[in-house]
């Protein structure tokens, strides 16, 4: 690990400890900052706008799935770690140069979204939709590896979770609250919304820039900044190439297979979930026979993750579930409780007012209340305290369905979901980082976290259908479907006793 940190410029492990006071602390706020802002406008926003425009809820749904990208940033997250930004990286160091150029990505793909607004051609806000996730989950990839790198240990990890948390859950709020009150104002709209969050996403980037590389030369300024600049502009123009390739694949797949806003895709879906455990399952003999010397143990693309199963054998599967499962209750709310607060007879702004300070200040909460949590007792107590919490919040929809439309019982519902939410989320990204090796840090992060929302963005996706067969059942949808998000995210607690010392043990 420490040739790792000092080619980036970093401390080393011995060093980094006396590192982790207030300045890292406001630097991963700053990061969380720049990867939460752009979260809410390709997920609950983007559906708000989608139900304005009346598409229905099933396609709704299906926008949903515009999330599931970050569960496959193990695609790219070993390039991360192996190669730098040409310029940026000799600019500001590997780390810093990839969270540069990923900021620059954010704040295109949002002018893009911005600019097609009106909805009118909805592959073309599915394509802008997925950059912006692209680029918003290759920000986290980077931010999170050097965040692994800096605290190896749990007692130093749980403070920059915690302050990484407090900037992502604070950007989610500004951006989620403050983009729906923009877009009730007069003469803005979802365009002027889009190119405010636009603006305030390209803030952390020159904060970022000024910062002083650590720990080595920075090299010849002026071409390596030059250099970058045509190199981000060559890679935003890639991505944005491939982006437009595998959504017109997906469309034509959809279309030949006969899917369409009418079908009923949540058999499909479950039968897909399935699909990653049984492989992993088949896999899991022969990763454990490898040799240290074999090919797939030292690939730059598969080592991390085979590294991974040989290390924690058969408990690899029951960590899988786990992780798949822990968040289920967040993801599964996070598309469609918008549209159902919207359906109560809550008003934009009304929802925006609840998810600015209400929202803010019970999510800095829970998330500081998580972290402590993390840092002080053992991990799996924190998880399955947290996880409780988490399920509460998800019954809070349920509850508020059911209370005349009042901004104070708005309120208390948006303030369980967050504070559960946060506390969650805190002890959740200490807990996944203590099961990587700090060696593959950003590539086995990756995997750990795309995979934990995997099966819940999957299940998200169909939410919308999942909401509208149980009306045909004679049911309350929404009611049903909180109800039911809540009991998946109490299932985790079944796997606490195989997982909780894993963390411990696995490294």
């Amino acid at each position: 690990m420490a040739s790792t940190v000092v080619q980036q410029g970093l401390p080393s492990s011995a060093a980094a400890a006396e590192h982790h006071g207030l300045r890292w602390r406001l630097l991963y706020i700053m990061l969380g900052f720049s990867a939460g802002l752009p979260f809410y406008m390709f997920s609950t926003v983007l559906a708000l706008r989608l139900q304005a425009h009346e598409v229905g809820l099933v396609v709704i749904g299906f926008f949903a799935w515009v999330q599931l990208l970050p569960t496959f940033k193990f695609v790219w997250a070993p390039l991360l770690d192996r190669y730098s930004v040409p310029g940026f990286g000799r600019f500001w160091g590997k780390r810093r140069g990839w969270i540069m150029l990923a900021q620059l990505g954010i704040f295109t793909a949002l002018v893009a979204m911005a600019l097609t607004a009106g909805d009118r051609n909805l592959p073309l806000t599915a394509l802008f939709a997925v950059l912006l996730a692209f680029w918003t989950t290759t920000l986290e990839v980077a931010a999170d590896a050097w965040r692994i790198e800096l605290a190896p240990t749990q007692e130093a990890q749980a403070p920059l979770a915690a302050a990484n948390l407090w900037g992502y859950r604070t950007a989610m709020v500004a951006a989620g609250s403050g983009a729906l009150l923009i877009a009730d104002l007069p003469g803005w709209g979802w365009r002027g919304a889009y190119l405010a969050v636009a603006a305030a996403a390209l803030v952390p980037f020159p904060i970022l820039a000024a910062m002083e590389r650590e720990g080595g030369q920075t090299g010849q300024r002026v071409p390596a900044l030059a250099s970058g600049l045509v190199a981000s502009g060559a890679i935003l123009g890639a991505a944005a190439l491939a982006a437009a390739a595998v959504g017109w694949l997906l469309l034509g797949v959809a279309a030949g297979a006969g899917i369409d806003s009418q079908t009923n895709v949540t058999p499909y879906v479950l039968v897909i979930c399935m699909v990653p455990f049984l492989l992993l399952a088949a896999a899991l003999p022969r990763i454990r026979r490898m040799p240290a010397h074999a090919p797939m143990r030292r690939s730059l693309v598969l080592g991390p993750y085979v590294e991974f199963f040989w290390r924690y054998g058969t408990l690899a599967l029951a960590l899988m579930a786990f992780v798949s499962i822990y968040r289920m209750g967040d993801v599964l709310a996070l598309n469609l409780s918008k549209p159902m607060i919207k359906d109560l007879g809550y008003s934009l702004t009304a929802i925006g007012l609840a998810d600015s300070y209400v929202a803010l200040v019970a999510s800095i909460v829970g998330v500081g209340l998580g972290g402590w949590m993390a840092a002080r007792w053992r991990l799996g107590w924190a998880l399955a305290v947290a996880a409780c919490f988490a399920a509460l919040g998800n019954f809070a929809f349920v509850w508020l369905a059911r209370q005349p439309v009042d901004s104070t019982a708005l309120y208390i519902a948006t303030a369980a979901d967050q504070f559960g939410n946060g506390m969650a989320g805190a002890v959740f990204v200490v807990y996944l980082s203590m099961l990587v090796t700090p060696a593959f840090a950003g590539a086995q992060y990756a995997f750990l976290t795309g995979f934990a929302f995997l099966l819940p963005r999957l299940l998200s996706g169909a939410g919308g259908g999942m909401v509208e067969a149980f009306d045909r059942l004679g049911y309350d949808g929404f009611d049903l479907f909180f109800l039911l998000s809540g009991v998946l995210s109490l299932a985790a607690l079944i796997f606490l006793p195989w997982v909780a010392r894993a963390a411990e043990h696995g490294r």
